[in-house]
């Protein structure tokens, strides 16, 4: 299922907690967002149509919350991502970063430690 960056956003919030009404939703938005009320519940509605949430009716509100597991998302972004930039290799993905931005000490023994569970995996 496809999440737009803008559904992205409101999913975070329900990852983060659920269930919420749409004004809860709305105040807990991150800083940068001064989405009218119209436009998360706009969002809200494309999620469910999607069937990403479900709504639960309490008294005169919604209660929102996700049917998607942040974990299943992650992995079919990234999937989608790299096939579509590096057609569905990671070694090309790392390089690109690798030259582009650069690599912190942490991320470099991360990578090593991943590269190494996989050796072992494959043994």
């Amino acid at each position: 299922m496809r999440i737009s960056e803008a559904e992205a956003v409101v999913m975070q919030v329900l990852w983060g907690d659920h269930p919420l009404s749409a004004d809860e939703v709305m105040a807990r938005l991150p800083g940068g967002n001064d989405w009218a009320e119209a436009t998360v519940k706009t969002l809200l509605n494309r999620l469910l149509n999607k069937g990403a949430i479900a709504a639960e009716k309490e008294g005169r509100r919604y209660l929102y919350s996700p049917l998607v597991q942040r974990d299943a998302w992650v992995l079919e972004e990234s999937r989608s991502l790299i096939d579509r930039l590096f057609d569905g290799r990671v070694a090309p993905l790392v390089a690109h970063f690798s030259q582009h931005r650069k690599l912190s000490t942490e991320d470099v023994a991360e990578l090593r430690r991943l590269l190494e569970e996989l050796d072992d995996e494959q043994r």
